[in-house]
């Protein structure tokens, strides 16, 4: 019996996963039209080199858009879940000292790379002060994971290990982001053109959850945006949602998005959003 199966959870329902599971959001930086920013070959994470054209699919619950419930004329709840792929890193120990200062929690999808080996043990502060751990894979390397289903279980399965020392066994993750989304493409050059439907269909029978987002900080394209480019870019993109799942990256390269965050959480504060993990994500308010 390999870890997965000692760690499978009881599959929740296929309509609360129809409201977990966030469509991808479009992250087109100006002059990209609908290019997705997609996670990274070589280097390790999410970088400029992986965009690849898709539509965006959004799946989510009715409250996303518009300010009031429908049935009931009623202010709606707004939620932000802020996310962070690609860490741990350097720039983690900022991030939490801001989420701290300002009592909001957070989901980092992680990973076990050479670059992150050091900063596990970050992991521990991340789960005492009240954040969600979640699974992102070891390697990100696309060709790797993507060139069939039982080599990105495998590459998973390995980040599981990994992490055992800082989030033990009895601490399930069942939550998970795919490298560049769950309807990227750069994965079909690896692993065919329905290597993302196999993967979606395996993780729901393994009891996992994969999670999207529809906004996006456009922190790890090319360039090193700035601090407030990122706040404006998150900003923009909310629009009229009242459920964000906003993705940013957590990397020793994206620095200026811990520097935006203090502004970032307060402009939701501002508005109304509350804040909360996506293990929530599934449940009405």
């Amino acid at each position: 019996m390999d870890l997965f199966d000692k760690l499978k959870q009881v599959r929740i329902s296929k309509r609360a996963r129809r409201g977990a599971v966030l469509g991808l959001c479009l992250c087109a930086a100006a002059g990209l039209g609908t290019h997705l920013l997609l996670g990274g070959g070589a280097p390790v994470g999410c970088t400029q080199e992986d965009l690849a054209d898709t539509r965006a699919v959004m799946a989510v619950q009715a409250s996303v858009s518009g300010s009031t419930d429908a049935q009931s004329g009623a202010a709606a709840d707004k939620v932000v879940y802020l996310t962070f792929d690609d860490g741990p890193s350097a720039t983690t120990e900022s991030v939490l000292d801001t989420l701290k200062a300002e009592g909001v929690p957070a989901t980092f999808f992680v990973m076990a790379a050479d670059n992150n080996e050091e900063y596990l043990p970050l992991l521990e502060r991340t789960v005492q002060e009240g954040h969600l751990i979640a699974l992102h894979t070891c390697s990100h390397d696309y060709k790797s994971i993507y060139k069939s289903p039982d080599a990105y279980w495998d590459d998973l399965q390995k980040l599981r290990e990994k992490l055992l020392p800082y989030v033990p066994a009895d601490q399930e993750i069942k939550w998970l982001r795919f490298p560049g989304g769950s309807t990227n493409t750069v994965s079909h050059r690896y692993g065919g053109s329905d290597i993302m439907k196999k993967l979606k269909a395996d993780a729901e029978s393994r009891g996992f959850t994969y999670v999207d987002w529809n906004v996006c900080a456009e922190d790890s394209l090319g360039g090193h945006p700035s601090a407030s480019t990122i706040y404006n870019n998150i900003i923009r993109e909310v629009g009229d949602k009242n459920t964000c799942v906003v993705l940013m990256h957590d990397t020793n390269a994206t620095k200026n998005t811990a520097a935006a965050l203090p502004d970032v959480i307060r402009w939701f504060k501002n508005a109304g959003y509350r804040f909360d993990t996506v293990d929530h994500l599934e449940k009405k308010p």
